[in-house]
This record gives structure tokens, sequence and C-alpha cells, in this order.
């Protein structure tokens, strides 16, 4: 991955000139969270617009951005936050923004072009998709396209990246590769396995990305990227498989296999919801190489050349292994989902509100009962009735929802906005506190808060899930989960305590470099 800081990549500047100002709309997004950091190694002064400047202040390069909250459809946010930038980075993508995801996306492309003009930006750099030319497109492609086309019109120069499927840890493409190969060892597939695509290693991305911001101000155009390498989707398939130590998988192309029924088999199977996962596999169904090499008459290749596809496997895998995965899909907004943060319990006056409270004390001190509460999700679990937890996360994906299989994005680290299965981390005390908003399909609002306090013995864990129910169906809803919340909640709070009791137990033996890990899973899970 470059770091920004490479003399070809860095910030230009004059002697008694300030650094550039850039905006980047996306910054939270799983390119835009490693762009960042990149572009202020490399001298850029960074500004983002984001919905919930919360969500950046969790980040590691918070302090070191200028944030501007608001919402990149609305030109009033827009405005303040164009005001003195140099170059605007387009990363936002409204997949997952419901069926007129198209129609926001023109408003936000129309809303960055009129802005940028009007504040004299000086480049815009967008990263589309890779299409072929003359072919009814997707509506995936075509939105992507349109939003090219918007932006090429405005009177602020545009550089275009369009890439194609982009291999990297995290990436929703690489999950639905992955997720697809280890599970189905035989796979039905929709014909479009057969077409041809030209992946990109994310680090290649973010390359062309930094270099994009050098270019000569009179570029206006748009430019394929990709990588070396060629290749049908079943042979990316198949490819992983030989890189993951998988036996070959056999895939039969089916006709009738269509992009709504193969979304479903996909979100059933990998960890990508059927919304996200329709506009991806309707974007496979063109062919989709890079038509000309016109990039590298304005940005030559990165140093050492393009990553192949099999070494982007092996680079995306090692940091998996190593539970260091950078960004990832899974920490995008879902949309209908509630983003509200929870009201404080003064306000609850005169509303309708079930809750589930439960504590217990142990003779393990905090720290060690808070090391279990941040392991909570993803590989570790639920700490209990793990069936029953599989089983709700089932029925979300069924009602297209994000289901269990999401997990979270690093099992050594929480942060503010990342995502833990069907849950949104919305609030952290550390040490203290772990508020969740259920990001699940429920008739209401619904959270979980998980946090321990000091005792002379030890501490005391405690925990409270909080639902506020909409209308007649959510208090039916509510009733309907009683006996199975009994059963989880009890579960929970006894098994936490517990694993925290032999976590406290185990590290009095540890040397000191050892202390401090991720708590291993429990047995059961």
């Amino acid at each position: 991955m470059p770091l920004g800081s490479e003399s070809s990549l860095r910030a230009p500047r004059s002697e008694d000139g300030p650094a550039p100002w850039v905006l980047v709309l996306g910054a939270t997004g799983y390119i835009g969270g490693r762009l960042v950091p990149r572009l202020l190694a490399g001298g850029y002064r960074v500004r983002t617009l984001t919905r919930s400047s919360e969500r950046i202040a969790a980040l590691p390069w918070a302090n070191e951005v200028e944030v501007v909250e608001g919402d990149a459809a609305d030109p009033d946010a827009m405005d303040r936050a164009m005001d003195g930038v140099d170059i605007v980075y387009f990363l936002v993508h409204s997949m997952t923004g419901g069926h007129d995801y198209g129609r926001l996306d023109r408003t936000i492309a129309l809303n960055v072009g009129e802005n940028a003009a009007a504040h004299e930006v000086k480049r815009i750099i967008y990263l589309g998709g890779l299409h072929p030319d003359g072919d009814k497109l997707s509506s995936h492609l075509a939105s992507r396209k349109e939003v090219g086309d918007i932006l090429l019109a405005s009177a602020v120069p545009t550089i275009i990246l369009q890439a194609g499927v982009v291999i990297g840890s995290g990436s929703a493409s690489f999950e639905m590769i992955r997720h697809l190969t280890e599970v189905l060892p035989y796979m039905p597939a929709p014909k479009w396995v057969r077409n041809f695509i030209q992946p990109i290693a994310v680090r290649d991305v973010i390359y062309y990305l930094l270099a994009a911001a050098r270019v000569d101000d009179d570029v206006n155009r748009a430019f394929d990227i990709g990588g070396p390498d060629v290749m049908r989707y079943s042979e990316m398939m198949n490819g992983y498989a030989l890189e993951a130590g998988l036996p070959r998988r056999r895939i039969t192309a089916l006709p009738v296999l269509t992009p709504g029924l193969a979304s479903h088999w996909v979100g059933l199977v990998t960890p990508v919801p059927r919304r996200l996962a329709r506009p991806l596999v309707e974007s496979l169904l063109h062919t989709c190489v890079v038509k000309d090499d016109a990039i590298n008459h304005v940005i030559p290749p990165p140093p050492g050349g393009l990553a192949g596809y099999h070494d982007s496997l092996r680079l995306a895998l090692g940091r998996i292994e190593i539970d260091q995965v950078e960004t990832s899909w899974v920490d995008a907004r879902v949309s209908d989902a509630p983003s509200d943060p929870m009201p404080s319990d003064p306000e609850w006056a005169g509303r309708t509100v079930f809750k589930d409270a439960r504590r217990k004390s142990t003779t393990a001190d905090a720290e060690a009962v808070w090391r279990v509460i941040s392991q909570i999700g993803g590989a570790t679990g639920w700490y209990s009735a793990s069936v029953l937890w599989a089983s709700r996360g089932l029925i979300d994906r069924l009602a297209g929802g994000v289901g269990l299989k999401r997990g979270r994005r690093t099992q050594a680290k929480l942060t503010v906005g990342d995502a833990i299965d069907v849950w949104r981390v919305e609030h952290i005390e550390d040490g203290r506190l772990l508020r969740l908003r259920a990001e699940m399909r429920v008739p209401g609002s619904a959270w979980l808060e998980l946090g321990v306090n000091p005792t002379e013995n030890g501490s005391e864990y405690w925990q409270r899930a909080v639902f506020f129910p909409r209308g007649l169906t959510g208090r039916l809803y509510w009733l309907s989960m009683l006996p199975f919340h009994g059963l989880i909640f009890s579960g929970m709070v006894n098994r936490i305590v517990a694993v925290a009791e032999g976590d406290r137990v185990d590290e009095s033996s540890m040397p000191d470099s050892s202390r401090h890990q991720p708590v291993r899973p429990p047995r059961e899970h």
C-alpha cells in the first residue's frame, strides 16, 4: 500500500504557499478510510463532510482533519464543505440506499459539480466503475457512468478512475469471492461467471487516487484502471481456492439464474446483504476490461508494477490472518436502519419502552470483564444460545437485512461506527460501557448496552436491552421474543462473567508481554 509520503505522491506546493486543501466525500467508507491518512502523510490539508462527526472522531486520524457535519445531498452543507477547497475526492456511492440509489447519486453529483464550480475548485477526482461501451448497462454501472458524466460536464476539471472488481481485505467484492468459494464446493452459478473481468488490488486504486491529485489541471476525462490479469469470474473463484488451500471448485453456469435470484443466493451464502449484493451481481453481467492504456500517459504505473490477482489475494488473506483489516464494507451505512442515538432515560417519560436489565457480581476485575465485552460478536459469538442467535440472523437475512454473517472488521479493537453482526457501535466509554444499536429489521428501535463497574471485591457486570416499539406490531414483536430473551440474555450474563473469571486466572501466570491479547472465543462457539 502506498504511504502517500512518496515524492511522486506528495502534495505539490510552492516554497511560500500553503498545502492544498482536499475535501474527501466518503471518508469513512472502504476506500476513503484508506485514502485520508495517506493524503495527510503526503502533506495535504484534509476536510471531510460526514453525517456523523462522532464516527470521524473515533478514527485514528480524526484530530488531523477538519470535519463539516452534513449530508452530501444538502447544498448548504456542501457549500460549507467546499469553502477554500482545491481538490475534491468523490468516493460516495449509495448502493445500500434502496431501489432509488441512482436518483440519490445523481442529486449528490449535481450538488458537487455546482458547488465546486462556485468555489473555483481546481480538480474533482471520482472513483467510478469499469464498464463496456455501447451496451445497455446494469442500474449500478449506469448510475456510476451518469455520475461521471455529470462531473465531466461541470466547469471543474475532473478525472474519473473507472475500476472493476477491487480486491483487498474487507472489500465487498473480495468477501463475495471468499465466502462463495469457501462455503460451496460445487456451485450452480449464473452464466455471468463466464464473463471476463479485470480485477485490481486496492493498493493500486489508492495509488491512482493519490497520483490523480498531481495531474495537470487541463485534463478532463475518464480513465480505465485495472490489474494485469484478465480472467473469468469462475477463474477468480478457483484462484481464491488455490491461495486459500482449498480443492478446486466445480462451477456450472445456469442460464436461468437471474440477477435477482443470484443476489438472494449470494445474500444467504455470503455476509454481503441482498441490497448490496444485487448491484454487485448486476455489474458482473457485462464483460468489463480495460479498453486502453490512456492512464499510463497521465499517471505512470506504480513502482514495481501493478499487483496481479494472486498477489492481491495473498495480501488480503495476510491482513485477515493477522486481524489487521484497515477498512471494511461492513462499516458502510445501512439504509432504513435507525440512525438516531438512544434517548437518555429522562426522555423516556411518556413513551412506551421495553427493557431487559440484568446484573451479576464477579471476582474478576473490571479490566478482565471489559476485555470479554470488547470481543463480543464476529468470530467470538454472543456467549450464549448460539442456535437462537443464528436463527435470528437468518431471519434477518431472509427479510433483506444484514444478518450475523456481517461479523466485524477486526476482533482486536472497537470504535464508534463499527459494525458487529446485526449491530452498530453507537457509543463507547473505554473500560466501562459499550452501546450497540440494532440494524436488524425490527418494528421499532433497539439497543443493547453492556457495561462493567469496579467493586471492592472485583466488579459488577451489567447489561440492558432497550426497545422502543413502533405501533402494535412492535409491541407484539417484543412479547413474542420474551421467552427467547430469557434464554439469551441470562446466558450472556453468566457466560461473560465466567469467561472473565477464567481470563483473570489465566493471565496471572502470563508474562507481561503476553497480556492484554484478544480473549479467545468460548469453546461452545
